[in-house]
């Protein structure tokens, strides 16, 4: 057998070329042997094997031609990752199961809230399901972040590779690893999610274009095991939480928008710290993709932030503790008459936010971003004081405007902000500062500029109530 006849070579040749030669010397002068390596693997013996490698590489090679990030890569990855352990579609049974919890959820959120249903049907769905309809979203607000490594590592690999004498067709190859090392990344961050999330606002905006109630069975079901909680209460205490986020985003349509930006804002801001990606890269070495991708895990972005990201991180930080302390606020009052265990749900649920789960894990991985209210109890205590002293109308009242919205210094002593909203102006003086914020912009008889379309930055003061001390508008 000549060594164009071998398997190795014939590997080398399809993906090579003339270079293949050129790349033999390369593997072995880092330290690899091809007949061994192929020996291992069994191609020697399974030629079918050999073409099954060689196919799934012409494939990575084709879709990552012109792009940063092998998008589809990303989503096969992470339609395996949730499949891991099985992932059973849902019975019509399970499926009506779900939607009858929703159903009562939302009777029961009728008299914690006067914001309205989104009014579109509920959906169930399986961790497949889940990912469809969500990587979009992932790949808006993942992306900008993914390119930037992706631009980084192959730079990298660039200059690893640089004394090589590789031709054309190699440089294709190495130009593939970091787009596949990107998308094998943001699949496995998004396939990590899939089997955590109970919904589509477990992070605490939504994943979905349209604010819609969506239930995972399988997630919900893992969860309640264990809890001695019965698992009809689980179901119902998480579609009212999904149900009320819901409510919440259908309700104040600027406040996803906003949310997404600010997490754009944060990302766009974000630095690749090179000498750690460096090491990474010369510790596992380009031709393991897989090893790769696991390094970008360690600690790649830079750890130092500007003071305009410090100042958008703790925006975030502060609109994520108010939605959850809202969220819980409604939640509790709503399933009190109907759930003996609500206690132990919402400290349960406070726990496991607080602390993060995989899917916060998955996302800080993904833009080093811990999306965790670490401010939730304080938040939830000026919700339910509003709540008390005030009722729930004028509570929701609140979230007119992100300018309206109490700011980060706020939640230092809810019971004073909640003093001051209410003793601050008469009625009609709050109703004209409310028409007067929502009227910015129509001097020209135009319609109001969307927030959604990033124009607005209302965020810009570093709270979302936009009053540096945290107080109310209505002064």
């Amino acid at each position: 057998m000549t060594d164009d006849q071998t398997p190795w070579m014939r590997l080398l040749r399809e993906l090579f070329g003339d270079d293949a030669e050129a790349a033999l010397e390369e593997l072995e002068r880092m330290g690899m042997d091809p007949a061994a390596l192929a020996q291992a693997s069994g191609m020697l013996s399974n030629p079918a094997m050999l073409d099954h490698v060689l196919g799934q590489i012409r494939s990575l090679v084709a879709q990552s031609q012109g792009e940063d990030v092998n998008w589809q890569l990303a989503h096969d990855v992470a339609r395996g990752v949730a499949a891991q352990g099985g992932d059973p579609t849902v019975t019509a049974h399970v499926a009506s199961e779900h939607r009858a919890a929703v159903s009562r959820a939302e009777l029961w959120l009728d008299a914690a809230t006067d914001f309205d249903p989104s009014g579109r049907e509920p959906r169930v769905w399986s961790r497949a399901e889940w990912i469809e309809a969500t990587m979009p979203t992932w790949r808006v607000l993942a992306g900008p972040v993914a390119t930037s490594v992706s631009k980084a590592l192959s730079g990298i690999l660039g200059a690893e590779g640089g004394g090589t004498g590789l031709g054309a067709e190699s440089s294709a190859l190495v130009g593939s690893v970091s787009p596949t090392v990107c998308g094998m990344h943001v699949g496995q961050a998004a396939g990590e999610m899939a089997r955590d999330a109970f919904g589509a606002t477990d992070l605490g905006f939504p994943l979905l274009a349209e604010p819609r109630v969506v239930l995972v069975p399988s997630a919900i079901d893992a969860f309640a095991g264990g809890l001695g909680v019965p698992e009809d209460e689980v179901r119902a205490y998480i579609a009212l939480r999904e149900a009320a986020h819901v409510r919440l985003f259908s309700a104040v349509p600027w406040l996803p928008g906003h949310l997404h930006t600010l997490i754009e804002k944060y990302a766009a801001g974000i630095s690749i710290d090179v000498e750690a990606l460096d090491e990474a890269v010369r510790d596992v070495g380009f031709e393991e993709p897989a090893k790769m991708q696991e390094a970008l895990t360690q600690g790649i972005f830079a750890s130092h932030h500007s003071d305009e990201q410090r100042e958008t991180l703790a925006s975030i930080e502060t609109l994520l503790a108010l939605i959850e302390g809202w969220v819980q606020e409604v939640t509790v009052r709503a399933a009190a008459p109907h759930l003996p265990s609500i206690g132990a749900l919402r400290e349960m649920m406070q726990r496991r936010r607080a602390t993060g789960g995989p899917a916060e894990d998955a996302f800080a991985t993904l833009l080093g971003l811990e999306l965790r209210p670490r401010r939730l109890r304080d938040a939830a205590a000026l919700w339910a004081r509003l709540s008390l002293e005030a009722g729930p109308e004028e509570r929701d009242r609140v979230w007119a405007h992100p300018d309206v919205l109490p700011g980060a210094a706020a939640l230092d002593d809810p019971q004073a902000w909640v003093a001051q909203w209410l003793g601050g102006a008469e009625e009609d003086d709050v109703d004209r500062a409310l028409e007067a914020l929502l009227a910015e912009g129509l001097g020209d008889g135009s319609p109001a500029s969307d927030p959604d379309d990033g124009e607005q930055d209302p965020g810009a003061s570093g709270t979302p109530g936009g009053a540096p001390d945290g107080g109310s508008p209505r002064r």
